[in-house]
């Protein structure tokens, strides 16, 4: 049995305080498996005062949670702060810089400066570990780097935000519009007071330029990700996707192609017989496609103390045992920075809801202008009211170029006849 590996921890929230209580309920466990003891030494978060329902006096206190990277006794600093700046940032710098070993949740700064902190990692010899930052207690990040190591990976694509799909499904299942369900997820601790990195799907991005980092060998590139949320999905939308076969999740999709990488977190529809459709509530669920070992797919837990404290504490054990290598499955020179490919290349089927005035000549209208962009229907649905006082109209187009259904929404800006701006959901092929 070795000698201890010494973790400070910094941020001692839901999961901060996770870790502590795992490290305590599995300690031998833990300790057989990673071949000698995993030990707190110290810790640092905003408030000294607040209950966190765990023993703190065990460990040294450290205000100043930057000094933690240069803590005498620590071999690993544990980063639960979040935010992609600031004091994690910071943190995250400073310990690899030291050559400390360094894991972290905070998929937000992995996206942004993932590139640098790779780098640095290796420049120093240290372990940069993230298996907590996408999709909670998932092992998907291994998955990735390591059980898919030897594969081409094709696609990868998933649904990264637990939030949105505990609002999706619950909608889907009840009938209920969006604001009355968002309001009841955060009563419920779901969702956050301000939910916008949720709804409006950046979260999601996050995690999906992470993931596509791995799967493809590129230069994490958030910036090049293509972001649409929920907070416009109706009730109506999700009936009208059930009676066509479909159903609502809020998808991030990663594909490289000849033209570069292609990244999107967007509502789709899901067809009923993929796997992506059944699952609902706040779980993740993840696929690979790999030229040899098929479709894989990760599910389970995306969120809360217990999976998330779970995927911090592996990565602390195979610190422990030594077993660590690059970042972002090889190493950071050798990621190389991918084009964004332009989507409007791309094929696919897409659902159009718009809401009309009740007036003769506006479905007129609306073929017009997809017939001009060259958009083929393959059904048209009209439904008597909607809640402002319009005529909701469902368009499902045969496959075709996206760039086509861009120009037709595109001629219909500025309509008189539209009540408010359509919605856009591509259909998951």
């Amino acid at each position: 049995m070795g000698d201890a590996l010494r973790v400070a921890l910094a941020g001692l929230g839901t999961v901060g305080g996770g870790v502590i209580r795992l490290l305590d309920a599995n300690r031998d466990l833990i300790t057989r498996r990673a071949g000698r003891p995993i030990e707190i030494v110290a810790v640092s978060a905003r408030d000294r005062t607040k209950d966190r329902g765990v023993d703190l006096s065990r460990f040294e206190w450290v205000d100043d949670t930057a000094a933690l990277a240069s803590h005498p006794d620590a071999d690993v600093v544990v980063e639960l702060i979040g935010g992609s700046d600031g004091p994690a940032l910071t943190l995250a710098r400073t310990a690899l810089g030291a050559g400390r070993g360094f894991v972290t949740a905070n998929k937000a700064m992995l996206a942004h400066h993932g590139l640098e902190l790779a780098q640095k990692a290796e420049e120093s010899n240290a372990a940069l570990k993230f298996e907590a930052a996408v999709a909670g207690g998932i092992p998907v990040i291994k998955g990735l780097r390591e059980g898919a190591a030897a594969n081409a990976i094709a696609r990868v694509y998933g649904i990264l935000n637990g939030t949105c799909n505990f609002i999706l499904s619950k909608m889907e299942a009840e009938g209920r519009d969006f604001a009355e369900v968002l309001a009841e997820a955060q009563a419920l601790g779901y969702a956050e007071a301000d939910p916008s990195f949720d709804i409006d799907g950046v979260d999601a991005a996050h995690k999906l330029s992470i993931l596509a980092a791995i799967a493809f060998g590129t230069q994490p590139a958030f910036g090049d990700v293509a972001i649409g949320g929920v907070r416009h999905v109706l009730a109506a939308d999700i009936a009208q996707a059930a009676s066509l076969g479909y159903r609502v999740r809020l998808v991030g999709v990663a594909e490289e192609g000849a033209s570069g990488l292609f990244q999107r977190v967007h509502p789709h529809l899901v067809p009923l017989d993929h796997p992506l459709a059944h699952v609902t509530g706040s779980t993740n669920a993840v696929v690979a496609e790999g030229n040899f070992v098929g479709r894989l797919l990760f599910q389970g837990a995306g969120a809360g103390d217990g999976p998330t404290a779970s995927a911090v504490v592996a990565d602390l054990i195979d610190i422990a045992r030594g077993e660590y290598g690059a970042s972002f499955a090889m190493p950071a020179h050798e990621l190389t920075p991918a084009p964004k490919a332009d989507s409007g290349e791309r094929r696919g089927r897409a659902y159009l809801r718009f809401t009309v005035q009740d007036k003769v000549g506006v479905l007129a209208e609306i073929a017009a202008a997809m017939r001009d962009a060259g958009v083929s229907i393959e059904s048209l649905i009209q439904r008597g009211e909607a809640a402002d006082g319009g005529v909701m109209i469902a368009i499902v187009t045969h496959e075709g170029p996206e760039r086509a259904v861009a120009q037709a929404l595109e001629r219909l800006r500025g309509s008189q006849s539209l009540v408010g701006q359509p919605l856009l959901m591509h259909i998951l092929g």
